[in-house]
């Protein structure tokens, strides 16, 4: 993720300027991208976002909202993870650095904070000289609740 990472509340209203700071003209489609973001707690796809957008504004274009979630990404106001599919899921204004663990079987996703996926990534860091970056990790397995539903495999 990048060092703009936001480690508090969103400026919704200082974002228009710091987007025309990057050459990108303010548009009705971003600022409805901005009000859909604002009311967002948690995890959204890209599709959804832009879903989202067009029952506002039909006819928003899907590339206007992924240039925009992009900028919105190198500026720190959402991270992106993959999920278990591959699709990305956007996080508006991640309060705290986190990962995922996806369960291959039902689709469910948890969180991994820092605190429980410190040690693996102190590991890397020592012994790999590796610098991990925990928003895009997520880790694919099983579940609690299918492990015990099926422990054979």
């Amino acid at each position: 993720m990048s060092a703009a990472r936001a480690d508090s509340a969103v400026s919704w209203d200082r974002i228009p300027g710091r987007l025309r700071a990057r050459g990108l003209r303010w548009t009705p489609q971003r600022a409805t991208l901005l009000a859909v973001l604002a009311g967002i707690d948690g995890h959204v796809t890209g599709s959804q976002l832009v879903d989202r957008c067009r029952a506002v504004v039909p006819g928003t274009p899907p590339s206007t909202v992924y240039r925009t979630l992009d900028v919105l990404e190198e500026l720190g106001v959402i991270s992106h993870s993959h999920g278990i599919d591959g699709r990305e899921e956007f996080h508006v204004a991640p309060a705290l650095n986190h990962g995922h663990l996806a369960c291959r079987v039902c689709g469910e996703s948890v969180d991994l904070t820092t605190g429980e996926a410190a040690p693996f990534l102190d590991r890397l860091r020592l012994d790999k000289g590796f610098q991990p970056d925990l928003d895009h990790l997520t880790v694919i397995g099983r579940c609690r609740k299918c492990s015990e539903a099926d422990p054979a495999t």
